[in-house]
């Protein structure tokens, strides 16, 4: 299984996240994609997530809620900007339990012969955004969300 590479250089407004998929490009960005899908895959085990919003189309809107053991629930949302299947998604994200502080994120699928290459660049509005995100556990919650994925799609 490939490993998740998480780069946060100093001083910059951006973190990039890459991974190689053992599954093919169509297969991943359709996962991705797929309201029925993104619950077994997008955030840590410990919590529930559900799909309140999904329109995967210029424009349209995105949110997602997660839920814990005791009921507390953690939503996060955004906007899409551009979809084009099956290579880029590029959208806002939004912690909902601190409002104001949106990135901009684009997700790149590059067919490897049967592999799919995704590179994720979410770009901040400052470098204390960026910090914040990073110093809030972002890097372990994307490393599980990462291996939930590629739990899903290499044995599709």
């Amino acid at each position: 299984m490939s490993k998740t590479s998480i780069t946060a250089e100093p001083g910059k407004q951006e973190v990039i996240i890459t991974r190689v998929f053992d599954a093919p490009r169509d297969l991943v960005f359709k996962t991705i994609t797929d309201p029925g899908l993104v619950p077994q895959w997008w955030g840590p085990k410990r919590f529930t997530t559900i799909v309140d919003k999904m329109e995967v189309r210029p424009g349209g809107l995105w949110r997602y809620v997660h839920r814990d053991a005791n009921g507390n629930e953690y939503a996060f949302r955004g906007v899409y900007h551009e979809i084009v299947s099956p290579e880029r998604i590029v959208q806002t994200f939004e912690f909902e339990g601190m409002p104001g502080h949106v990135s901009l994120e684009t997700v790149r699928l590059e067919d490897q012969g049967g592999k799919t290459k995704w590179t994720s660049t979410a770009v901040f509005q400052s470098v204390e955004d960026r910090d914040g995100m990073i110093l809030s556990g972002m890097e372990g919650g994307a490393i599980e969300l990462m291996d939930r994925l590629a739990e899903l799609v290499e044995k599709a």
